[in-house]
């Protein structure tokens, strides 16, 4: 014990009250900056002279003092910088031993002055996996299993693909039992779960993460894993939970991917309670989005046949949502209300119009005020005014034809539809009104447009 603890005095000295405080500080500025914010590759880069510079520096730095200002654990992590760059460039397999094992010395060091027990375990177990020293080993298996029985649901995800291999690879050569490699399995997929449900920054990368590690369990998983096996774990914890949603699902997936029969009594039940529960939690769920979401809400109420709750609703986002391609969809969806369920044109068309501000190069909103035009043609006095009014709805469906594909063939398709109730020239004739000149159309439209004739 005494020499274990001088031994960790050792590796833990700071420069702090060295008599060498000022060399050991001069060391550091000298070669931190070649490393700060680097990777092993760009120090591979480096000329000869450079990077031994560099080295001679951070070794006096960490000869005097190895933990630095008892703050900061940049000597350990620096140290392997620079020794994974010595191991990459060297082809001599003693030196490349030589190099890997200093730098799990300096893991364990590191791991016994600054505490980060679990992250750097995981650290260093995915290092050993790239090491041909290492690799596939039980050694390294060892040092895994380590860092995810420390880190629990805080374990990188940077783990899951290494460490699959190598269980893979060591149950194949027999250097891994079952038992041992369902437990790891489990933890590794408990982990997965966790943080792809809880941890918002990093949570799609330990989906990534599961979903690589799955591949390579996948090599071996009937080999280990049995339907008999989910049924007498999962049972138990189905009965204790069945009002639990995310806990029946969990339990009823799990078995149905260990190839449990899906029309056994037991998985029968199961799924009953699965499909109760998910109909009470998505109605709760849906009622809660459509009062937290009044678009979302206006919407459904559209499609629900509901148009005067809708057209309230519509109003209520346009008041909280500030996004204004969102407001131009509202604006839209209530001129198409107002147009063909309460026949409200002139309101339908200034919300047609301010659809049309808002989302620029967007035909449909000029659709619609071209089907006012033709829906109301009829009611506009006689029938030269309402084969005007025809014009003014064939313009409209041609400059939406203009500006955006999308709903150009719905244009066309309305043009060809419209195009044999264009005004007759006679008429025109006996008018005084010759082709390309502009006229006004009557009632509620107000529009000018140039006449042409069929």
């Amino acid at each position: 014990m005494v020499v274990f603890a001088g031994a960790l005095n050792a590796q833990c000295k700071t420069w702090n009250d060295s008599p060498k405080k000022e060399e050991a500080l001069d060391a550091h500025s000298v070669y931190r900056p070649y490393v700060k914010g680097k990777q092993s590759a760009d120090l591979e880069k480096m000329d000869d002279a450079t990077f031994n510079t560099a080295f001679e520096s951070w070794k006096k730095a960490y000869d005097i003092a190895p933990a630095a200002d008892g703050q900061r654990a940049t000597h350990y992590s620096d140290g392997r910088l620079f020794y994974q760059a010595m191991m990459n460039k060297t082809t001599d397999a003693a030196k490349k031993k030589e190099y890997a094992d200093i730098m799990m010395r300096l893991y364990d060091e590191q791991i016994q002055c600054y505490q980060n027990e679990a992250f750097l375990l995981g650290r260093k177990a995915y290092d050993m996996f790239y090491m041909p020293a290492f690799g596939y080993s039980a050694q390294t298996m060892e040092t895994f299993k380590k860092a995810v029985d420390k880190g629990s649901n805080n374990s990188e995800y940077i783990v899951f693909d290494p460490m699959a291999q190598v269980m893979v690879y060591l149950y194949k050569n027999k250097q891994l039992s079952k038992d041992d490699f369902r437990t790891y399995h489990d933890k590794l997929v408990e982990i997965a779960d966790y943080n792809v449900k809880n941890n918002q920054q990093y949570g799609q990368y330990y989906e990534a993460g599961r979903s690589r590690m799955e591949v390579h369990f996948a090599e071996v998983e009937n080999d280990i894993f049995d339907c008999d096996y989910f049924k007498n774990k999962l049972t138990p914890l189905y009965e204790q939970k069945k009002d639990s949603l995310e806990t029946v699902k969990y339990v009823y997936v799990t078995l149905r991917q260990r190839g449990c029969d899906s029309t056994a009594q037991y998985m029968v039940e199961i799924h009953d309670t699965y499909e109760k529960l998910a109909k009470v939690y998505n109605a709760k769920l849906e009622g809660e989005l459509r009062e937290k979401n009044p678009g979302y809400d206006a919407a459904l109420l559209q499609k629900e046949g509901k148009y005067s709750q809708a057209i309230a609703r519509y109003k209520e986002a346009l008041e909280t949502d500030n996004n204004e391609d969102n407001k131009a969809q509202y604006y839209y969806s209530m001129a198409f209300i107002q147009t063909w369920e309460f026949g409200q044109y002139q309101t339908a068309r200034d919300n047609a119009r301010k659809a049309a501000s808002l989302r620029p190069n967007w035909g449909r909103p000029y659709l619609l005020i071209g089907d006012m035009y033709a829906k109301t043609s009829r009611n506009c006095g006689d029938d030269w005014n309402s084969r005007l009014a025809i014009i003014a709805a064939i313009d409209k469906y041609a400059y939406a034809r203009s500006i955006d594909s999308d709903v150009a063939g719905e244009a066309n398709e309305r043009i060809g539809n419209y195009s044999a109730a264009l005004p007759d020239r006679q008429e025109g004739f006996m008018r005084g009104v010759s082709e390309g000149a502009t006229a006004t159309v009557g009632c509620w439209i107000g529009e000018t447009v140039k006449v042409r004739y069929k």
